[in-house]
């Protein structure tokens, strides 16, 4: 794979983009990132774009709830993503207790593709990002989250977390082939496959079919993602990057810094 269709999502180290968030994304450009995923990317404020522009990185998509806003909420959010250059704007959860009935996912559909209606004045797309509890959930005999993208207006996109899929209970090649081009990128993480999250490791020293969850879904964005780690995840990230392009200096290109 090259770099090109290969972000990080940026919560993998929000303890050091807290910190000195210029710095940190020079350190993923340094590693040989293009692109990052930021989340929560309003609360960050000027600073992103400034050091966005300092290492040259690009963010496409971006972490952001939304979902059941008010038109002038949404404006803003909206606009403040063009502004950046991004492209999609994707929630990335809504609770588990949203996805147990038919009445229910069809609410956040609706909330969803509503949005959508907004984001369109922007030039921005939205999308979603899943977790396990709408997998698990089975909403007339099919997962929650197949069911809702059903319902979802064609222009609506999905992120497809494949780890969380796993521990979901699915398949996450099988399932990436049903959901088909209404998934534009996937969060790819390894690990144990378990709910415990400080189990996750670099891409492709874990439990995860991870070679062919990516040959699933080729022109998508491939993001990577920790969300939590025993070990190092700057470190993480930098393997990562080394095993999806079939490198091997990656990790020391940033990771030491």
């Amino acid at each position: 794979m090259t770099s090109a269709r290969l972000s990080v999502q940026l919560y993998t180290v929000r303890e050091q983009a807290a910190d000195d968030l210029a710095g940190t994304l020079q350190r993923i450009a340094d590693i040989g990132y293009e692109l990052v995923e930021p989340y929560g990317f309003v609360n960050f404020g000027p600073a992103l774009g400034e050091a966005l522009r300092a290492s040259g990185l690009r963010a496409p998509t971006t972490h952001q709830g939304f979902i059941g806003q008010g038109d002038a909420e949404l404006d803003e959010v909206f606009s403040k993503a063009a502004a950046l250059g991004i492209e999609t704007v994707i929630d990335p959860h809504v609770p588990e207790e949203r996805w147990q009935t038919a009445e229910d996912v069809r609410a956040t559909a609706e909330a969803l593709n509503a949005a959508a209606a907004v984001a369109s004045r922007h030039g921005v797309r939205v999308g979603y990002h899943n977790h396990a509890h709408e997998i698990a959930s089975t909403i007339e005999g099919e997962t929650a989250l197949e069911f809702f993208a059903g319902l979802l207006d064609d222009g609506v996109v999905l992120e497809v977390d494949t780890y969380w899929v796993v521990v979901g209970g699915e398949d996450p090649v099988a399932l990436l082939g049903r959901l088909g081009d209404r998934v534009v990128a996937v969060h790819v993480k390894d690990g144990s496959g378990t709910s415990d999250v400080t189990e996750q490791v670099a891409v492709g020293s874990g439990a995860l079919p991870v070679d062919d969850i990516v040959a699933a879904v080729p022109n998508a964005l491939h993001v990577v993602e920790l969300d939590d780690s025993k070990g190092d995840r700057f470190e993480a990230i930098a393997e990562s990057y080394a095993y999806l392009t079939g490198g091997s200096d990656a990790a020391t290109n940033g990771a030491d810094k």
